[in-house]
């Protein structure tokens, strides 16, 4: 994409940046759905250079400096490359569907730490600007993490989803405390994993209900841990993080377990 194809969507924009790797979307309703990530990079600027690079073959539509500065290197009707393979809700090809915001952090593998405030600011302030012009719900909001469990950890167990739900943005309860004993792990089999799997693929996570508490269901766990019970991210399907997942699909504006 060139610099002068290339137009601010939002007013929050403070700089441009053309990626060429993106093309249509393949959904004629456009997103709805926004999925954030952190960079992995050890600086803002090297990640900016590698997401307009066409030999990285990956981009986003906004990238979120930790100062709070937003640039933008795709449009919003365009469908950038930032989500890889993955499903939400049984709907694979993420990235005709989303609108993929890149947050800067160095992430796991190079000092992992937690994001400013007026980085979270600004990614509010566009979430919320995004929703203004397209129909995305706000459970819709979501982490590269829930849509590849397997391969992706970002944006990780430090992002603050918590304060995101407060201005409206993203779903969250509070997580039951965690308590004693263990529940489900690795290699555990019967009709309580196969209860346990069914409710991961209710909210949305691409999980079998097998019966067997396989690599897949354990990659799930320790996404949905990321996101929604991060005090304690092991992959274990423990009293808290079960509970956590009841209460969440309970509270869904259309839940499966609305009666319960």
């Amino acid at each position: 994409m060139s610099a002068a194809l290339l137009e601010a969507d939002s007013a929050l924009v403070t700089d441009l940046l053309p990626s060429p790797n993106c093309n249509d979307r393949r959904v004629a309703t456009g997103p709805d759905m926004i999925l954030l990530h952190y960079t992995g990079m050890e600086d803002g600027e090297m990640a900016a250079r590698w997401l307009a690079l066409e030999r990285s073959q990956v981009s986003c539509h906004y990238l979120v400096h930790e100062d709070g500065r937003i640039v933008q290197l795709v449009r919003e009707a365009m469908r950038a490359w930032h989500a890889g393979a993955g499903t939400w809700r049984g709907r694979d090809d993420v990235n005709s569907r989303s609108i993929g915001i890149e947050i800067v952090n160095p992430g796991h593998d190079h000092g992992y730490r937690p994001f400013p405030d007026a980085q979270i600011e600004a990614v509010i302030a566009l979430c919320r600007d995004i929703r203004s012009r397209w129909t995305i719900c706000a459970e819709a909001v979501l982490a590269h993490s829930d849509i590849a469990p397997a391969r992706k950890q970002d944006p990780g167990e430090l992002f603050p989803w918590a304060r995101l739900h407060r201005a409206g943005l993203g779903h969250f309860v509070e997580p039951s405390p965690i308590r004693g004993g263990r529940f489900f792990g690795l290699g555990d089999e019967g009709e309580p994993v196969a209860a346990y799997q069914g409710l991961l693929a209710a909210y949305g996570y691409e999980v079998e209900a097998t019966g067997r508490f396989d690599e897949s269901t354990r990659f799930a766990t320790i996404a949905f841990q990321r996101h929604f019970r991060p005090a304690k991210v092991d992959g274990i399907a423990d009293h808290s993080t079960i509970e956590t997942l009841h209460r969440l699909l309970v509270s869904l504006p259309t839940s499966p377990f609305a009666t319960v």
